[in-house]
């Protein structure tokens, strides 16, 4: 763990010589919208798991990334949201972050393009190649708005599809999204500006382009040597070559816009760079953000390999384009040696699109409550290598289910739940000594297996084939069950000591081993894993070769030691049922749009409800005549003393998780309910809520029960959750993010103030907290009255007609 401790430190790194250096990128993720799912497989999470594999390697590694921020799109949606271009970016760059540490993305610096060192790298590259004669000049058309005086980018342009039998009257200036067809802006009928919707005319304007005919020799030299030695995945190949085939044509790189890297020459001051010119120049700047030695890692191809993850519509720009504008600066720069292209990511029944806003996008995946492993996990065994793959629903239940759970969990649960164990049914926790290991016919058999996966896995990572790592790594999960199975170790206890010794030792080595192996694609549940195995961090199993660690890995028995006592063994994933695959499907269907709409909706019904709910503190205004007064005033007697106006329920920011010093099961919570301190709240939620799940959220706390002591810690409030009819689900019940810290959680038409303290022999909590529940729509009711704040109703996530406790 050396590498990543020094990279949360804050160390720049720089190539280190006899070392391998390997420099990361994966594909700058455009700023004006939110990752989804095919995204974030297609660039990023692919390229952490090879940046992690490397890591694991002992090589030297870097791994960059960004969001890419100029262009028509950022200056378009900026006019759609009336802010600037930098407010945009700011934002997006801010979400586009907080989902990627989500997922646990490992980057070494994650940057941005909209820099002064962007401006200064590109425009250097830029004059290099003027003066290298790479440049020409033309002459092009183009749609301009006299109205708003501007030169219209393709697509601040809108019109009629001029494709027969299309004729999509809201065709963009670049493409036709109804038909596909590629498009340039003067092709469509009835063209009009995106922005005041007058009809432009065409004008001439001058443009830069890049000669890319007259750098075909060199280019294809690069390619050719290149694409086989780096290894490059099939639809790399396929896509350059097409591009070869075609004939090379000169690219303009230059637009008219505000938004970008200024062109350095007076007669282009009022244009910027193409942004296909200026973003993959942004790997070079945030390299040049990270550390001010940048050039060793980009002027270096001798003692720096550069590997590069992108979905496959972006490949020719980074097999072609980037490299053609390196060569032709007449630099000794360092290109790409590898490339790995993804197909498309598709859902349900469609595809993701940002643009439409279907499927599932970054900032949805936290709300589901599915841990990040079980994502990552889905994502990359789905990951789309040689064709496009489909996510569905059932799809990752099954996987969580059979996979995550049946297989590597159960392996890893019934290996250290046996050696947990009390002596005389177990190990009490202490692994055994297994000397006559070698000899034992069925861990030398399980160990040549072993030994034969481990050689498949380093090829198939080194050849960036990650889908096939993570079944290797899964495969000696499986092989793990079969040697337990076989083994028939709960008899051999019993029967023959010195053979279940042999068997556990080895067994719990391969946990150790799968820790390692399977620490690139779910880094979280590795550290799970070795929590579990009372290991820390820094003393996970490397893949070194100096180190000898990869020898050992040959012979499990040998990787853990007899003596060591490991830690509380748990579940490590939990099963998606059924019900919460229909919720999630009904969920995420539509269009983020149509999302919205349903949830205005159902607002404006909840709003209705809150108008014709007309309570006075518990009792009906009118009382059936059938019913007598004495048993009238008995029961407003009774529903006065229990009623929920006397619970001080507040708005509370949970700021601090940590475990019971003293109980594995309990969180210590720090939750800040509007006062001059936090309260400290203990609660039972370890095995239902993960740590990173309740940091900072917004919840309901009940604030006046009587303090009281668990396990040596004073708890102080209590955070109300909602769990489903079996228990065994737990979610907080969450408050509005835009409702004030400390507000009172109210009830319309129960009206009082809470008492101080409640009093436990009066048991007012308990009474009334059997009428505390969630509805279908998953809001949270006392009887027929939602919990209401000044921001709207409070709710849970997932778990429809559940008590709150």
């Amino acid at each position: 763990m050396e590498d990543e401790n020094e990279r949360e430190k804050g160390r720049k790194k720089v190539p280190v010589d006899g070392k391998r250096n390997v420099l990361i990128t994966s594909a700058l993720p455009y700023v004006n919208n939110v990752p989804h799912l095919g995204n974030i497989i297609g660039s990023v999470l692919s390229a952490d798991v090879f940046a992690r594999y490397c890591r694991l390697r002992g090589y030297n590694v870097l791994y960059i990334c960004g969001t890419d921020e100029y262009g028509t799109a950022t200056e378009t949606k900026a006019m759609e949201d009336n802010c600037s271009p930098q407010q945009i970016c700011d934002k997006y760059h801010k979400i586009h972050k907080e989902v990627y540490n989500w997922f646990n993305i490992s980057f070494d610096e994650f940057g941005r393009t909209s820099t002064p060192q962007q401006t200064e790298v590109c425009q250097s590259i830029f004059m290099k190649l003027m003066e290298n004669n790479w440049l020409s000049e033309n002459t092009m058309q183009q749609l301009y708005c006299e109205k708003c005086e501007r030169f219209l980018a393709d697509r601040l342009v809108e019109g009629t599809c001029p494709t027969l039998d299309c004729n999509y009257d809201s065709a963009r200036g670049d493409q036709c999204e109804k038909c596909g067809k590629l498009l340039n802006p003067t092709e469509l009928k009835d063209p009009r500006c995106k922005i005041c919707k007058s009809n432009p005319q065409i004008r001439d304007t001058e443009h830069l382009f890049l000669e890319l005919p007259m750098l075909k020799e060199k280019l294809e030299e690069y390619i050719n040597n290149m694409s086989i030695a780096g290894c490059w995945s099939q639809n790399a190949i396929q896509a350059t070559y097409a591009w070869l085939k075609e004939g090379l044509r000169s690219r303009c790189i230059t637009r008219d816009l505000k938004w970008g890297v200024p062109v350095p020459l007076e007669k282009y001051k009022n244009k910027v760079f193409y942004v296909w010119f200026d973003a993959p120049i942004g790997y070079i700047s945030i390299t040049a953000c990270h550390t001010s030695e940048w050039e060793k890692w980009w002027k270096n191809p001798e003692n720096v390999e550069l590997y590069q993850f992108m979905g496959k519509d972006n490949v020719p720009f980074h097999t072609v384009m980037f490299p053609s504008t390196l060569i032709g600066t007449g630099e000794n720069w360092t290109l790409m040696k590898s490339i790995s292209g993804t197909e498309y990511l598709n859902y349900e029944a469609g595809k993701f699109s940002k643009s439409k806003g279907v499927g599932v996008f970054g900032n949805d995946v936290k709300d589901t409550k599915i841990p990040a492993e079980v994502w990552r996990y889905y994502l990359l065994t789905n990951r789309p290598e040689v064709s496009d793959t489909l996510f569905t629903w059932v799809d990752l239940q099954a996987k969580l289910n059979t996979e995550l759970l049946n297989n590597l969990g159960n392996f890893i649960n019934r290996v250290l739940s046996f050696i947990a164990k009390a002596p005389g049914l177990g190990y009490g926790s202490v692994i055994p000594d297994a000397p006559a290991a070698e000899s034992h016919f069925l861990t030398k058999e399980l160990a040549n297996k072993i030994s034969a996966y481990l050689e498949q896995y380093i090829e198939a990572m080194e050849k960036v084939k990650l889908k096939q790592g993570l079944k290797i790594g899964m495969s000696i999960s499986s092989e793990g069950n079969g040697y337990l199975q076989e083994s028939q170790f709960w008899k051999l206890y019993k029967e023959d000591q010195a053979s279940c010794s042999v068997v556990m030792r080895t067994s719990v080595g391969l946990v150790f081993l799968l820790s390692c192996l399977l620490e690139p694609f779910m880094p979280s549940f590795c550290l799970e894993v070795l929590k579990q195995l009372n290991l820390p961090p820094e003393k996970r199993l490397s893949l070194c070769d100096e180190n000898g660690d990869l020898e050992r890995a040959r012979k499990p028995w040998e990787l853990m030691p007899a003596g060591h006592k490991i830690g509380t063994p748990e579940p490590l994933f939990n099963e998606l049922r059924d019900e919460d695959v229909e919720f999630f499907r009904e969920k995420f269907s539509g269009s983020q749009a149509d999302r919205i709409v349903k949830a205005e909706v159902e607002a404006k019904k909840m709003t209705e409800k809150l108008k014709e709910t007309k309570i006075s503190d518990g009792n009906e205004k009118k009382q059936k005549s059938s019913k007598c007064e004495s048993e009238v005033q008995r029961k407003k007697s009774c529903e006065s003393k229990a009623s929920i106006s006397r619970l001080d329920i507040r708005v509370g920011l949970i700021k601090e998780v940590r475990k019971h010093p003293d109980a594995d099961s309990l969180y210590v919570k720090e939750v800040d309910v509007g006062e001059v301190a936090t309260r400290t709240v203990v609660s039972a939620l370890v095995k239902h809520v993960p740590r990173e799940e309740m940091l900072n959220q917004k919840v309901c706390v009940l604030c006046n029960l009587k303090p009281a002591t668990m396990r040596g810690v004073m708890s102080q409030a209590m955070v109300l959750t909602a769990s489903d009819e079996s228990g065994t689900k737990v979610e907080l019940v969450e408050a509005p993010n835009s409702a004030s810290l400390g507000e009172r959680v109210t009830f319309p038409g129960f009206e009082g103030q809470p008492d101080h303290v409640l009093n436990p022999k009066k048991k007012i909590w308990e009474t009334l907290k059997s009428d505390l529940h969630t509805d279908t729509q998953l809001f949270a009711f006392y009887k027929d009255v939602p919990f209401t704040t000044s921001a709207g109703v409070c709710k849970v996530n997932s778990i429809s007609n559940g008590v709150i406790s």
